[in-house]
C-alpha cells in the first residue's frame, strides 16, 4: 500500500516504494557505476533500511523519494524526489536511475514533475540538489532544470569526508521557468 500521491509524466510514474521494488532496488544499490556518486554499493541488508527509511519519510516528513516506474514496461528504473533527512543542508530534489534509464531524460523528466510537487504542493520555497562535483551527468540535469551553482557543501553524517556541489533555485525562479 503507497503512503504518498501518484504522479505521472509523460513516460513515467512516480510513486511511494513498495515491498515488490526491493528486487530491483537491491540490483541498483549493488551496481558499482550507479552507486559511485551515491554513497558507494549497498548490499541487500542496508538497501532495506535504506528503502524503509525512504518509505518511513513519508510519514515522519510528509514526503520522501518516489520510485521511478517506466509506464511502457512497468519497470522500476530510479527514484528520485523531496528529500530531507536530519542535517541535511536543505530541501532537496535528488535523482538516482539504474544504469539501463541513463540518456533517456528520465532524471530531468522525473525531477521536473517532483520539483512541481514540491513547490506547489509542499509550499517549499526554494529546491537544492546536492552533487558530488566529478557527476557531470547530474549537474547537466539540475542546469537543465535551471538550477544554478549555489554553494560548496561539507557532507553531512553519514557521509562525512566528502564535499558536495548545492545546485539550486528559488521556488519564484521555478514557477517562472515553468511559465
Amino acid at each position: 500500500m503507497a503512503i504518498g500521491p501518484t504522479i505521472e509524466t509523460e513516460r513515467l510514474i512516480l510513486r511511494p516504494p513498495l515491498a515488490e521494488d526491493l528486487p530491483a532496488w537491491n540490483a541498483f544499490h549493488a551496481d558499482e557505476d550507479v552507486m559511485r556518486h551515491l554513497g558507494g554499493v549497498q548490499g541487500p541488508e542496508l538497501t532495506w533500511r535504506s528503502v524503509c527509511g525512504m518509505t518511513g519519510a513519508w510519514t515522519i516528513e510528509g514526503f520522501s523519494m518516489f520510485s521511478i516506474i517506466e509506464k511502457t514496461s512497468g519497470d522500476w528504473v530510479g527514484r528520485l524526489g523531496p528529500w530531507r533527512p536530519s542535517g541535511w543542508p536543505g530541501t532537496e530534489i535528488g535523482w538516482g536511475l539504474a544504469r539501463g534509464a541513463w540518456g533517456k531524460g528520465y532524471a530531468t523528466e522525473g525531477a521536473a514533475a517532483a520539483m512541481d510537487y514540491a513547490v506547489d504542493i509542499l509550499g517549499w520555497s526554494d529546491v537544492i540538489h546536492t552533487i558530488l562535483p566529478e557527476n557531470t551527468a547530474s549537474v547537466r540535469v539540475a542546469e537543465r532544470l535551471g538550477s544554478r551553482f549555489l554553494r560548496k557543501q561539507e557532507t553531512p553524517p553519514p557521509f562525512e569526508g566528502m564535499v558536495w556541489d548545492v545546485y539550486g533555485q528559488t521556488a519564484d525562479e521555478w514557477r517562472a521557468r515553468r511559465g
